[in-house]
């Protein structure tokens, strides 16, 4: 009986390459399965399931992770308000490890001894993936021929034209990498620090600056953090990111280019653009600074920070990171409400909030106007007790007290 060995497909050439190679250096039997975490349409999924027919699978399996995505790992980068360098809301990368997860449970079904990906030497994506392989299925193989290999892209066309499957043998301009949380683009132009990426390279926003766009008003409403709504109507969250990405692509909202610290140790740099996360994550914040303390924003800061290190180095596994997801659901019991935003050329703006755990609302006093909660014999003790530190350290340097 052959051996079977589970490959995570994407159809790029990568993945391509290793379904007749795989069959060829080991002969076995090559299952491709797809884990869909956004970014496919139907046409796009009976796209894949023919490429992976046509090089050779024995099989090929999607599955729609798009919602399980949400639930156990994009919910929490809303509630964090999660950024990295404050400007890259972890478009690619943070599907790896239930990319992974997903296809270790299919290979056990199946009873395969390996699981396979395409992830080169060079990037961040073979860590992820590995590093959740092994801690989710530590019996199973990990082969990855990309990696090993060291081919260029070059020489893995060439091997595939001279076994006669179709592969173009030029070089894409661009790498393009899309999901439920946005698209990452690498050219030319990233591989330095000076240069943004021409009009033609966006996807979701080409063309959003090419003639006047009049404004839209839109309301996100969230329910404990999680958006439910979009202008009233409620809907599942996978279908309300989709919707938002619609609506404030043509803006061009959510574009960005992200220089940072690879896992690698090296410095990256990577076009993306989000339209729908970077609305929900602005709109979420400024309803957080409507319900949350001061103190819970700036715990919620500090573990965001690290939550977002944790799921971009592929570490989403580690248990440390439910410890942050129990803080954050506790912080987002009362951040429930509606998010006016009006979409512009170029850029979102949150015209308001509403909540019914407005603490805003539950003062009596209003600043700079009416102070309904102390008199001003209060604020007079206030204001000198605040300056005492600083007068005593003005006393200590010989400063007249």
């Amino acid at each position: 009986m052959k051996e079977t060995i589970v490959l995570a497909f994407s159809g790029g050439l990568d993945t391509s390459f290793c379904v007749p190679y795989l069959r060829e250096t080991r002969g076995c039997d090559v299952v491709t399965v797809t884990v869909d975490t956004g970014g496919l349409d139907d046409a796009a999924r009976r796209a894949l399931d023919k490429r992976a027919r046509e090089l050779g699978a024995k099989d090929h399996i999607l599955v729609d992770a798009r919602a399980a995505f949400f639930d156990e790992t994009l919910r929490w980068l809303v509630a964090g308000n999660v950024l990295r360098g404050n400007v890259y809301p972890l478009c690619v990368g943070a599907e790896r490890s239930l990319q992974a997860r997903v296809s270790a449970e299919q290979a056990r079904r199946l009873g395969a001894k390996a699981v396979a990906h395409g992830c080169t030497a060079a990037g961040n994506d073979q860590v992820r993936f590995e590093v959740a392989l092994r801690t989710l299925a530590p019996e199973l193989e990990v082969v990855a021929p990309i990696r090993d290999l060291g081919w260029s892209r070059e020489q893995e066309t060439s091997w595939l034209t001279e076994r006669g499957y179709m592969a173009s043998a030029e070089r894409a301009a661009y790498s393009i990498n899309r999901g439920l949380w946005g698209c990452t683009i690498g050219g030319r132009e990233t591989l330095d620090t000076v240069a943004s990426i021409p009009e033609s390279a966006w996807v979701l926003t080409k063309g959003a600056f090419d003639a006047p766009k009049a404004p839209s008003a839109h309301t996100v409403t969230f329910d404990k953090g999680v958006p439910v709504a979009l202008d009233g109507r409620r809907m599942d969250t996978v279908a309300l990111i989709e919707a938002l990405d619609n609506a404030a692509a043509p803006y061009g909202i959510g574009r960005g280019i992200h220089l940072g610290d690879t896992i690698l140790g090296l410095k990256g740099r990577v076009a993306f653009e989000a339209p729908a996360a970077v609305v929900l994550i602005h709109a979420h914040r400024e309803l957080e600074k409507c319900v949350l303390t001061q103190k819970q924003q700036r715990m919620k800061d500090m573990m965001a920070s690290f939550y977002g290190d944790q799921v971009h180095e592929g570490q989403w596994l580690e248990p440390a990171c439910r410890d942050v997801e129990a803080f954050f659901a506790s912080t987002q019991e009362r951040v429930s409400g509606d998010v006016m935003v009006t979409f512009r050329q170029g850029s979102m703006w949150v015209d308001g909030v509403k909540s019914p755990w407005s603490l805003r609302a539950a003062s009596k006093a209003v600043y700079g106007e009416a102070a309904g909660e102390w008199t001003p014999e209060d604020a007079r003790g206030f204001s000198r007790m605040l300056a005492l530190p600083g007068m005593l350290h003005a006393r200590a340097n010989g400063a007249e007290a």
